[in-house]
């Protein structure tokens, strides 16, 4: 075998032999038995087609609805009502100390989930991660302050450092109202529905797949799917103007969905900023609905599946255990058989087993009397069939045709 070591066959056979079930004394044991391997069937059965499920979730992402908080809050220095009786005598110009000022933060975070164990949490991300994009409009005097009234932050296509919230300062005493525009990164992506498809599904926002399930679920529920071609969609009075005729066909729904999506409409805040009050001790807050990736499901699926390939790995080795005590138990069997055998007439039993014997040496060595012809007489009767003329013929050419090769090379 080259070194190699021989695979080893794995035993997987786990019955119990018929005739040793049969028997009364072991009648119910191996009726039990049995049944406990049609139970072990049935739950491999059903383990496999979780364990389906539980790959198709993980290559899904499972998703949930999260509420992200978010904050808004202003400070001002260099205000008439903070310098008191200096004045205007303390504004350095070169250095901007003094001048009147404000700063708007908006910060935002996700809040924990209620009753959450502490090892399902995962690190909170960052604010920014959540966003695509903010807007920042100020309401101010255009002909004092010209510039600087619309600040946007993108997400650039390069990796950022992700943050907690913005800083935005601004020079100024006079009251400011702020427009906060957010448009939010969510998972899976979310798009608006137009209302002549919304108002038929009964929905404004939704992802694609969703709203092509939801598409669907209205075919089945109202009987659309024509009887006779499967793969044909009818149309009742609602959808007949969104199909633009009396049916389409099945494969051409998500084409059909992509034209009544639209970007969703984005997250709108107003906040006003007045310099010449106190800033309020608490930041005023608002609560979003942001969908994104469940880390903590996804998380404990994850421990699941590799407790279940621990688990797996333990039933394979008594699986194993139980293969080979089924083995050992055919071979018992057939020892106490023979043995019985052997009691109930010794020596028939004896000359029985030597004619066996005797069988199984003629068919190894191919000699002596046996049914029909040997394997030495059937050599021998075509031995005859070498002995031909031709054959000496044919061995010298073919010796000759290997010699002059050889001498070629």
């Amino acid at each position: 075998m080259d070194g190699k070591v021989a695979k080893r066959r794995k035993i997987t056979d786990k019955s119990v032999p018929n005739a040793l079930a049969q028997l009364p004394e072991f009648a119910e044991d191996s009726h039990m038995y049995q049944s406990l391997l049609e139970m072990e069937k049935r739950l491999d059965w059903t383990m496999n087609r979780k364990k389906v499920e539980v790959q198709d979730a993980l290559a899904r992402n499972p998703t949930t609805a999260r509420t992200l908080r978010l904050f808004l809050s202003h400070t001002v220095s260099g205000q008439i009502w903070q310098a008191g009786e200096a004045g205007a005598e303390g504004v350095n110009f070169e250095t901007g100390q003094g001048i009147p000022a404000w700063s708007l933060k908006v910060e935002g975070r996700l809040l924990e989930l209620p009753n959450q164990r502490a090892r399902d949490r995962v690190s909170p991300r960052k604010f920014s991660t959540l966003i695509k994009r903010m807007i920042v409009e100020l309401d101010r005097d255009p002909t004092l302050y010209p510039d600087g009234n619309v600040i946007e932050w993108p997400r650039g296509p390069t990796i950022q450092q992700p943050l907690d919230g913005f800083t935005v300062r601004r020079t100024g005493d006079q009251p400011t109202k702020v427009r906060l525009i957010v448009y939010l990164e969510q998972t899976p992506e979310q798009y608006k529905v137009a209302s002549d498809l919304g108002n038929v599904l009964g929905i404004k926002e939704e992802s694609r797949i969703g709203i092509i399930q939801a598409m669907w679920n209205y075919i089945k529920i109202h009987g659309l799917q024509d009887k006779t071609d499967r793969r044909r969609i009818r149309a009742d009075d609602y959808l007949r103007p969104i199909f633009g005729g009396e049916g389409i066909m099945f494969h051409q729904l998500p084409e059909l969905v992509n034209r009544y999506l639209m970007p969703p409409d984005p997250v709108i805040i107003y906040y006003t900023i007045n310099p010449t009050q106190i800033p309020p001790e608490r930041p005023s807050a608002w609560d979003i609905e942001v969908k994104m990736e469940d880390a903590g499901l996804k998380n404990r699926i994850m421990v699941t599946v590799q407790s279940s390939k621990d688990s797996t790995s333990d039933l394979t080795k008594l699986d194993d255990e139980i293969a080979l005590l089924s083995q050992s138990l055919h071979n018992s069997h057939t020892k106490r058989q023979f043995l019985q055998s052997f009691a109930r007439d010794p020596a028939n039993f004896i000359q029985t087993w030597l004619a066996s014997q005797s069988r199984d040496l003629e068919s190894v060595l191919g000699s002596g009397p046996s049914e029909g012809a040997t394997i030495r007489a059937e050599e021998l009767r075509r031995s005859d069939f070498f002995r031909l003329p031709w054959v000496e013929e044919a061995v010298a050419v073919h010796e000759g045709l290997r010699l002059a090769s050889r001498g070629m090379q």
